[in-house]
């Protein structure tokens, strides 16, 4: 299996370092923090283009479901009126000898 460890980097815009720890200059925290900050801007409007489609995804389910739900009752609404049309035309209609 492959070693997941970071290897050491002679680079100095690949290491990375702890601001706890290291000496750093108010200037280079400021920029850390302005680095950090459109970073975390960057994410979020991710995040909230993915929440906006997410809710719009659920809100169309959700329509669908009610609109189903109506279109259903409706049509045991429109069941009910002809078994009444039926019954009352079986009880309106001509006597014979058998009923």
């Amino acid at each position: 299996m492959a070693d997941k460890t970071p290897t050491e980097s002679k680079a100095p815009f690949a290491t990375r370092i702890d601001p706890t720890k290291e000496g750093l200059s108010q200037e280079q925290i400021n920029f850390i923090r302005q680095v950090e900050l459109q970073q975390w801007q960057k994410k979020t409007q991710k995040l909230r283009t993915r929440n906006v489609v997410t809710g719009l995804a659920i809100g169309a389910l959700v329509m669908g479901i009610y609109g189903y739900t109506f279109f259903s009752v409706s049509q045991e609404r429109i069941m009910d009126e002809i078994d009444e049309e039926a019954k009352r035309a079986r009880l309106q209609g001509p006597k014979m000898g058998a009923n």
